[in-house]
């Protein structure tokens, strides 16, 4: 089991020495969540909160993604970073290829790039991209990401995407994780075929059935045995959920000691958060 570190929507001072911290209690890594815009007006619900309100998401303060990475990276040395996740079918897939690629070659690796559909369809309507057929655009810049990010020329025809043979440089010396997020039956089937699944929350008992049906779908596009599966975990998190979790087959466990979807600003003072996730990581990572 590999920990990380999962605060988000805090004052983003906290972030660097977050990361430091983190790195020296012995965590693998941290996430970076990822939000475009707070619309004014949205008839749309939030998936992952009980009664679907955004409101938590008011004044919350969200970096770009893809600077929160680097800033993360930069002031550490071993620790992973992974986005939980990007929105990228909202964004031009070649692009996001080149800054995925420059922050892994610049990090020696230390990037895990976490991918979604966005659930706002005024994400869509804002940066200039259909709604309709977002899951075909989703695979089709995942496949773009992939194929440009590997090293040498690389062509991409469809509907959607006309890129004639070009190439990055320069490109990092493993191939980028892509980590599929959501929980859905398509999610989950494209997240069997790339290279791990993102569990956004709500707990084992909730996880469990999804889990199988992921199986399923791995075992039909063929197991891959670096496939990595996280799941996300707020509150107090005893060592037997962990054992619960990776009983599961999880292999990556997103610790977050607060409830992120409170509609309050965070208030915790920073020494605060220091100190729970070192409590975790003596007496759970140690352990």
């Amino acid at each position: 089991m590999r920990f990380h570190f999962g605060e988000s929507m805090t004052a983003i001072g906290h972030y660097m020495p977050l990361a430091q911290a983190a790195e020296a209690a012995g965590y693998t890594g941290v996430t970076v969540p990822d939000s475009l815009i707070y619309p004014q007006r949205s008839g749309t619900d939030y998936s992952y909160t009980d009664d679907g309100g955004r409101e938590f998401l008011e004044n919350k303060p969200f970096l770009e993604s893809f600077i929160h990475v680097t800033a993360m990276l930069a002031a550490t040395q071993r620790l992973e970073v992974t986005t939980n996740v990007v929105k990228l079918p909202v964004r031009p897939p070649l692009y996001v290829a080149k800054l995925a690629s420059s922050i892994a070659a610049l990090f020696d690796n230390r990037f895990n790039f976490g991918v979604g559909l966005s659930v706002w369809p005024e994400d869509y309507a804002v940066m200039g991209v259909p709604w309709a057929q977002r899951g075909k655009r989703f695979d089709e810049c995942i496949a773009i990401v992939r194929g440009l990010t590997a090293g040498g020329y690389f062509e991409y025809h469809s509907d959607a995407f006309d890129i004639p043979p070009v190439k990055l440089n320069p490109v990092p010396t493993r191939p980028i994780p892509i980590l599929i997020g959501g929980h859905s039956d398509a999610a989950l089937k494209r997240a069997a075929r790339n290279d791990g699944w993102m569990y956004a929350g709500g707990g084992i008992d909730a996880m469990l059935p999804l889990l199988d049906k992921l199986t399923a779908f791995r075992a039909e596009a063929g197991r891959r045995e670096d496939f990595r599966i996280y799941a996300t975990e707020m509150g107090h998190i005893e060592p037997d959920l962990v054992r619960r979790y990776a009983d599961a087959g999880v292999t990556d466990l997103v610790v977050v000691f607060r409830n992120l979807y409170a509609v309050e600003e965070d208030r915790q003072p920073l020494s605060d958060k220091i100190d729970d996730l070192n409590r975790f990581a003596d007496r759970v990572i140690g352990a």
